[in-house]
């Protein structure tokens, strides 16, 4: 799979490393953002969140949207 950002910017050999969590499209490395979120699993009644984030991927246009 390619990146869709580079396809659009004419570079079709772009090699995509994930994709998006939010919209699904593939990214390559340049254009992908890690971002860390909690992770909350039920113990008995009350959730408790995990001592270490996890990761997830989203693309340029999905973490501005978040952001915003």
């Amino acid at each position: 799979m390619h990146c869709y950002d580079c396809a659009q910017d004419g570079r079709n050999e772009t090699t995509g490393i994930g994709a998006c969590t939010r919209c699904g499209l593939f990214t390559c490395a340049d254009h992908a953002r890690i971002l860390r979120t909690a992770v909350q699993r039920p113990i008995g009644v009350i959730p408790m969140t995990s001592v270490r984030p996890a990761r997830r991927l989203v693309c340029g246009s999905c973490r501005t949207a978040e952001a915003s």
